[in-house]
């Protein structure tokens, strides 16, 4: 039997799964490691924690596996979007990698507009000018930190510089490129206009490959520390969310998926590059080759759950803390959650606005605001939904991974609030999957990453929506969709108090 490894770097831990030819996960290993939080709304990490981490756990996954290293064919990545890393020509590290949930660069957004201007941005990358994106950060580092930015060699995604130092070789994919806001979508090259106008020298931005590209094997140095095989083959890999939408079988026309991890992503296939969202929802490459998607995130989706758990039932088990909410009805008894505790994205790209609870009654009991905030997640993703289908996209399937797939109540939730049949994979293993099929695709088990799918993917669950939970919670998110509105402006006058 022939293997091959998933490499999930994640915001909160790395990831690593042990896949064979069948599709089933012969190991799994996690390593957590901390975030970087000077001041509110900056978030950074120290890239050598996950090659650390990356390394401990591939020393631990091969030391349980009962096969040899040679069986093990291929890696791939899978990785979180945006994060900044910088190398100097010598290719050291110049300073801690800015991550996706960092806020800082309002600033520079504004500066992206000013000089490129919206539709010159929409029409180049697709997207619009975001805090959480890789170019702002670029620009960020420019203008506040002039002596490194005068010394960087070339810049890269956090699952590229991971590579990097597993394989000496620097690469970018499509998928995790289309994040940074460079690249020019549709051409599948980098703006050399939007380089120039800025300010920025092209000659930083590296080398472009598929997901599935081969990239090289790794160094003598990485397979002896980690008990791999030194002609083992390394590929690309792709951003999280593209990997997430493999991982899920993504990967054809009207398939759509809901992810709820640390941030929350509804995606969906797409065919062509010129479809026009006017920037409401993201536009990116797909880890297929010659295929895109779009997507709506919630930045804190998981994460405003477990705030919420940290800061009120610290000690308690997790699943015993989300129990609570089966014997809750539709609706929280009227409590609202929005979950803007670090800003939101889609469709308010809006990194001042912060979460609220409405209508808190001296009757809710904590279970009430648990799945208050549940609901509060599930209803800032369904606004992506709405967002799909005001296009004319056909969404009455929905795939659902992440943390929220591992709770049957909340799995009716979102059946209900999306008004849509909600799938459960028989194994949900998300963007790590995803990362192992590229790998099992790379390495020429199968002919297409289709093809791939139907092998290692089943669903073992279908939530229908009820209609009468359909009709309670459409008039809820009503509700729930005039809460930014009235609360943005409160929000605004707050930032000077936050520290």
């Amino acid at each position: 039997m022939k293997y091959v490894i998933g490499v999930d770097l994640g915001t909160s831990s790395v990831k690593v799964l042990l896949v064979d030819q069948k599709g089933m996960v012969a190991g799994e290993v996690s390593k957590s490691y901390p975030l970087i939080q000077e001041k509110s709304g900056y978030s950074e990490q120290d890239p050598n924690q996950w090659v650390e981490k990356t390394t401990e756990a591939l020393v631990e996954l091969v030391a349980n596996f009962h096969g040899n290293p040679s069986d093990i064919e291929g890696i791939s990545f899978s990785g979180q979007m945006h994060g900044l890393v910088i190398l100097d020509e010598q290719l050291q590290l110049l300073r801690n990698a800015i991550l996706w949930n960092d806020t800082r660069t309002t600033e520079q957004c504004e500066q992206i507009y000013h000089i490129i201007g919206k539709e010159k941005l929409l029409e180049v990358t697709k997207n619009v000018a975001l805090e959480g994106f890789t170019l702002p950060k670029i620009l960020w580092v420019k203008q506040y930190e002039p002596n490194i930015f005068e010394k960087i060699h070339v810049f890269m995604l956090p699952k590229d510089y991971l590579r990097f130092r597993m394989t000496e070789k620097i690469h970018m994919d499509y998928s995790d490129a289309a994040g940074t806001l460079l690249l020019d979508i549709a051409k599948k090259e980098w703006s050399g206009e939007l380089c120039e106008a800025l300010g920025i020298d092209p000659t930083i931005c590296p080398p472009l490959v598929e997901s599935s590209d081969f990239i090289g094997t790794l160094t003598k140095e990485f397979a002896d520390k980690t008990g791999l095989n030194e002609a083992t083959k390394v590929f690309a890999g792709g951003a999280d969310n593209a990997c997430g939408a493999i991982g899920a079988g993504i990967l054809s026309s009207n398939k759509t998926l809901c992810s709820i991890g640390t941030s929350g992503v509804v995606l969906s296939y797409e065919e062509t590059k010129d479809l026009d969202f006017k920037g409401k929802v993201h536009y990116f490459n797909h880890a297929k080759e010659n295929a895109y998607y779009t997507m709506g995130v919630t930045l804190a989706a998981g994460y405003s759950l477990s705030w919420f758990k940290e800061v009120f039932a610290n000690n308690e088990n997790f699943n015993d803390f989300v129990s609570e909410i089966e014997e809750v009805p539709v609706g929280s008894n009227g409590l609202l959650f929005t979950p803007y505790i670090v800003g939101e994205r889609t469709p308010h790209p809006d990194a001042n606005i912060r979460g609220s609870f409405i209508g808190v009654d001296s009757k809710h009991t904590r279970a009430h605001f648990v799945r208050a905030v549940i609901e509060g997640i599930t209803f800032s993703l369904n606004e992506s939904i709405e967002i799909f289908r005001g296009a004319g996209k056909k969404i009455d399937t929905i795939i659902s991974i992440g943390g929220g797939a591992k709770n049957e109540t909340w799995l009716q939730i979102q059946a209900d609030i999306f008004g849509a049949k909600i799938m459960k994979l028989a194994s949900e293993q998300g963007p790590g999957m995803g990362a192992a099929m590229l790998a099992a695709y790379g390495c020429g088990w199968f002919d297409s990453l289709d093809q791939c799918a139907d092998k290692f993917l089943d669903v073992v669950k279908v939530y229908e929506p009820i209609p009468e939970n359909v009709k309670r919670y459409r008039e809820l998110f009503k509700i729930y969709q005039e809460v930014y509105e009235h609360t943005k402006i409160l929000n605004r006058k707050l930032v000077e108090f936050r520290y």
